[in-house]
């Protein structure tokens, strides 16, 4: 990590780089790197000016390998943390490797491996572009431990060390694996590398609109804003519109310009004049059904539904009326994925007809816009680039295409070439993948990106578009919130409204000079003890790897969400309690299934690191022998509708099946246990339709019942019962339910001990 000024320094205004010109820049002076000490043997990286010096690629950045000795203490992370009383350590055999995610391409120059006393004698150092297919541009059979360094030539975003012999009996450990190479400019060798950020801003007039137009041609484009080339640097807008002078400050220190809303009201006009204070400008939305916001729902047939597109037409027009003169406009934006939500609703040749019919009325509000305010262009916003041969047809009025585009956003320029389009793209939201396009991980629910991850993904987003300049004219990315929940932690750049890695990052590739700036603590490692079975109700082990750059003291806290059991969006306080820096003995919740648990590092001086990994909540296992499984249930209804949610599957072994009855106050459910059979022991697992209050009974006969426990207060989730009973039946008389549902169980254990 570098470390630049002093810890806590204030921070100044932000100093910007801006181009006045369209070119392709070279690389920047590089840093010269230097060894020292940081906080307890933490390597500090000071930047100088020196020309062209190696620059420490691989401190900070992700890391794997094949196996640790122990995920607690010896991740692959502790070799690329810049801490020397760090270390990675294998598994005791052979062969092993441990790689680094460089984060882009890079020039690689020397590689230094600092071995702990468990050290390589044969080894190989890859390199690959793509992390699948790797080549070999170093190797040793005779390595003896200490410090390996060795000049490599090549370029490659991934490097491995591939170990193929130990030095004894124990497997492979290394303090520290540093990579240098070509840095192109970066100051922080764990960050984004510079990029160019564009044109330089233009001041918003005191008063009156500005003009904005879409100048140039055939792959040249610009936006131009009162005559002067514009480059959209921006972000999607969350706070409450009331509040925008106590956020604005913050959104342009990082070298924003431009604001997007989707819908566009009464309330508008703070936004837009806070935003015009401050140098800001705001992409107007308008929401079209259905495009997924308020008053976005319900199906739209836009080839018969003249009522409401004459309705909606009027509504645009009285809002364009309202606010075209207003110097915070930049253009407007007709519609928000409703190309996309179409699929919702309709199919075939309908869908078909109904997408163009869509794209004309776009075109047909576009018209109209026009001539009520010649001095704003148009666009209209979908949520993947198949929407544009729609626009293309249709819509000849918009002056520029635009999309909301994440993980793929770096095949938007390609997928412009192949589409052969006449008009230049908006990239109206995008930043790290989302939900819907990570892989899934081992408990089986979306593999959210690391906070490094997400850091990097804003510039190599944002090169991406530099890269098409002339046809790619910015970004609004996603998303300036301030919301801490789970989509908050996924997106936005100020949570609690606590800058993250990210809204530093994209600052640096804006030309925000960050190197005064007080930056968050990064968090380059997460564990979860058993993350795929972790019992309910009982302590588990979350470990985090998080360092701060400038030494301030970090402030941890866990949080949980229940997303993937209940689809509940908020995060609540876990029960915690820390046993060590970075390590937390957690409770786990009585709820099953997968749970996110969530790490954030706070530093005091307005800034959090956070990362989450997914558990799965298991009912904790009980001793004895169950002689309900496999047994005759029964019940009083179950659910016939949603699947097979029949009385056996409480019983059947499975917990991923369950018992559902009809939605009422009262229900019960029983098991034949083929004989009377004594019994001390009973475990309910609820779905989310738990019971509050029930008995459980006993009868030798099914008719006279005999209640051998009464439960009352039940919260769900998992109640495990000392009971003493015997009987042929085992009933559970259910009395009053928690939720608004009926009862549901995914299994009743009836344990001999």
């Amino acid at each position: 990590m570098t470390t630049t000024g002093s810890p806590g320094t204030p921070v100044a205004g932000p100093r910007r780089t801006t181009h006045a010109t369209r070119t392709r820049h070279g690389r920047a002076t590089v840093a010269a790197l230097a060894a020292g000490l940081l906080a307890t043997a933490a390597l500090v990286v000071p930047a100088t000016t020196a020309q062209a010096e190696p620059v420490l690629l691989s401190q900070g950045r992700p890391a794997t390998a094949s196996s640790v000795e122990n995920p607690d203490y010896t991740p692959a992370s502790a070799a690329v943390d810049g801490d020397l009383t760090t270390r990675w350590a294998s598994e005791f055999s052979d062969p092993q490797w441990i790689r680094v995610d460089l984060g882009r391409p890079a020039t690689l120059d020397r590689v230094e491996l600092v071995w702990e006393a468990a050290y390589s004698t044969a080894y190989q150092f890859q390199v690959s572009a793509d992390g699948a297919a790797w080549s070999t541009v170093y190797s040793t059979t005779s390595g003896d431990g200490g410090t390996d360094a060795f000049d490599v030539e090549g370029t490659a975003r991934y490097v491995r060390l591939l170990s193929t012999a130990r030095s004894g009996g124990y497997g492979n450990s290394l303090w520290e694996l540093r990579v240098f190479g070509e840095g192109d400019g970066s100051t922080d060798p764990g960050g984004p590398a510079y990029v160019d950020p564009g044109h330089p801003d233009v001041p918003v007039r005191d008063s009156g609109p500005s003009t904005v137009e879409v100048v140039g041609g055939n792959g040249d484009w610009d936006l131009q804003v009162d005559g002067q080339p514009y480059t959209v640097r921006g972000f999607t807008w969350g706070p409450a519109f009331s509040t925008a002078d106590h956020y604005m400050p913050t959104l342009t220190a990082m070298g924003a310009n431009t604001i997007r809303t989707w819908g566009t009201g009464a309330d508008t006009r703070q936004l837009l004049d806070s935003a015009a204070a401050h140098d800001v400008r705001v992409v107007m939305g308008f929401w079209l059904l259905p495009g997924g916001g308020p008053g976005s729902g319900g199906c739209i047939d836009y080839r018969t539904d003249a009522t409401y597109k004459a309705n909606t037409k009027a509504d645009i027009l009285s809002q364009v009326a309202a606010y075209k003169d207003h110097p915070g406009v930049l253009m407007w934006n007709i519609g928000n994925e409703s190309l996309l939500g179409l699929q919702n609703c309709y199919s075939g040749t309908d869908l078909e007809q109904i997408r163009n019919a869509y794209a004309a009325f776009v075109n047909e509000v576009s018209v109209a816009v026009h001539q009520a305010d010649p001095n704003h262009p148009t666009t209209s916003t979908d949520a993947w680039v198949g929407a544009w041969p729609y626009i293309e047809r249709n819509a000849p009025d918009l002056d520029l295409l635009s999309v909301n585009a994440y993980g793929d956003l770096c095949n938007v320029p390609a997928a412009w070439e192949a589409g052969g389009y006449d008009r230049p793209y908006l990239i109206t939201e995008g930043g790290a993948a989302g939900e819907w396009e990570v892989p899934d991980d081992a408990n089986g629910v979306p593999d959210e990106p690391t906070d490094l991850e997400k850091e990097q993904a804003y510039v190599d987003s944002w090169r991406c578009l530099r890269e098409h300049d002339g046809v790619a004219l910015g970004a609004t990315f996603f998303h300036y919130g301030i919301e801490g929940d789970f989509g908050g932690v996924w997106f936005n750049v100020i949570p609690g409204d606590n800058r993250r890695l990210g809204y530093y990052s994209i600052a640096r590739a804006w030309g925000v000079d960050t190197s005064g700036m007080n930056t968050p603590p990064r968090i380059t490692a997460m564990n979860v003890q058993g993350a795929t079975a972790v019992s309910a109700g009982e302590e588990f082990t979350v470990s985090v790897d998080v360092t701060d750059p400038d030494g301030d003291p970090i402030d941890a806290n866990v949080m949980l969400n229940s997303k993937y059991v209940n689809n509940a969006g908020g995060i609540a306080q876990a029960q915690f309690t820390q046993t060590a820096p970075g390590t937390f003995r957690v409770t786990a919740p009585e709820m099953l299934g997968v749970w996110k648990v969530y790490v954030f590092a706070e530093d005091g001086h307005g800034n959090v690191g956070v990362e989450t990994r997914s558990f799965r909540v298991v009912a904790p296992p009980v001793d004895g022998t169950n002689i309900a499984r496999g047994r005759t249930a029964t019940a009083s209804s179950f659910d016939p509708w949603n699947g097979d949610w029949t009385p056996g599957r409480a019983v059947d072994g499975d917990a991923t099946t369950r018992w559902a009855s009809e939605w009422g106050p009262s229900a019960w459910w029983q098991v034949d246990l083929g004989s009377v059979q004594s019994f001390d022991h009973v475990q309910l697992v609820w779905e989310t339709a738990y019971g509050k209050s029930y008995q459980v009974q006993t009868s030798n006969d099914g008719n006279t019942w005999t209640t051998v426990r009464t439960v009352t207060g039940g919260n769900g989730g998992v109640d495990s019962l000392d009971v003493q009973g015997s009987g042929r039946y085992v009933r559970l008389n259910l009395t009053e339910r928690g939720t608004e549902w009926g009862y549901s169980l995914y299994e009743v254990g009836v344990y001999q001990q």
